[in-house]
């Protein structure tokens, strides 16, 4: 019996015992955490690689597209050289011409000064004249090669002139002019024109308006790229503008007033440009056009 109960303690325990297993050999044990690590380092650097794939598909996305915008620049300057071209020589074509209808309906209105209706007449075809060669002249200043003048001014000295030259049209139309920026802010720019700048976006921005708008300028210092010396921006409540009119609004000749000749804009964009710098047009959240100078 005694042999009997012996065998039978020498069975095999069946399985969920509580007879520990034998615990894993050294070597066995630190092969599996070399395995761990080599797991670990192994998605370590797949997610590394996945970051990198991403933002070089989000910048090559970016090049792509500064890409595509140099091109579209450069198609619209090509387009507009050759436009400038063509518009200088028919405007010196043009010009001659005119000199001599002014000279003639002078003498004319000498002849007949002594006949109001007719000395009406004449004076119609002398302010037509005189409409042709601002036109005339707008067309040669878009097509000429700008020639900066820089040198250090004062850009609020700058703005001061600009809104005295625009008062008769701001108080006529009883508007409200809003001017925020600094005493004085010193860059390099040419002076002359940036205060030309100036004065044909506070004329637009007031023609824009009904009576009793309010137009506001704002410049100073940039805070952000891509300016690098100053910021310009002229905003109006007027009635914005027209997804039409937006992608146009820096062709040349394209205009939406009834007397306007459409160079105003691209003329200000020219000049702009020669500073190296940059003019975007927007409409507001609350109403109205808002024009940002970037130089």
């Amino acid at each position: 019996m005694i042999q009997q109960a012996a065998l039978l303690d020498r069975r095999p325990q069946p399985m969920g015992s509580d007879v520990p297993l034998p615990a894993p050999a050294p070597d066995h044990a630190r092969r599996i955490e070399e395995l761990g690590r080599i797991i670990l380092a192994y998605s370590e650097v797949t997610d590394k690689l996945q970051r990198s794939h991403e933002q070089l598909t989000q910048t090559v996305q970016s090049l792509r597209e500064e890409i595509s915008e140099k091109n579209r620049q450069l198609e619209r300057k090509t387009r507009l050289a050759a436009l400038g071209e063509m518009a200088a020589s028919m405007a010196h074509e043009i010009r001659n011409p005119l000199g001599g209808i002014n000279l003639y309906a002078s003498l004319l209105a000498k002849d007949v000064s002594d006949r109001p209706a007719s000395l009406e007449v004449v004076r119609k075809i002398s302010g037509g004249v005189k409409r042709l060669e601002a036109l005339v002249s707008q067309v040669l200043q878009f097509a000429r090669e700008i020639s900066l003048n820089v040198a250090p001014m004062d850009l609020s000295q700058t703005v001061a002139q600009s809104i005295d030259f625009a008062a008769d049209a701001i108080v006529r139309r009883q508007i409200h002019l809003d001017v925020d920026g600094p005493p004085t802010l010193n860059v390099n720019a040419d002076a002359l024109l940036i205060g030309q700048v100036i004065l044909n976006l506070l004329l637009n921005a007031a023609e824009a308006m009904e009576t009793g708008g309010t137009l506001t300028i704002r410049f100073g210092a940039p805070a952000e790229p891509p300016a690098r010396q100053f910021f310009i921006s002229v905003s109006d409540t007027g009635p914005g503008i027209s997804p039409q009119a937006m992608d146009r609004l820096f062709d040349p000749f394209f205009t939406t007033k009834a007397t306007g000749t459409g160079l105003g804009l691209p003329i200000v964009q020219r000049i702009i440009e020669a500073h190296d710098g940059t003019i975007i047009a927007a409409n507001q959240s609350g109403g109205g056009a808002r024009f940002e100078i970037r130089v």
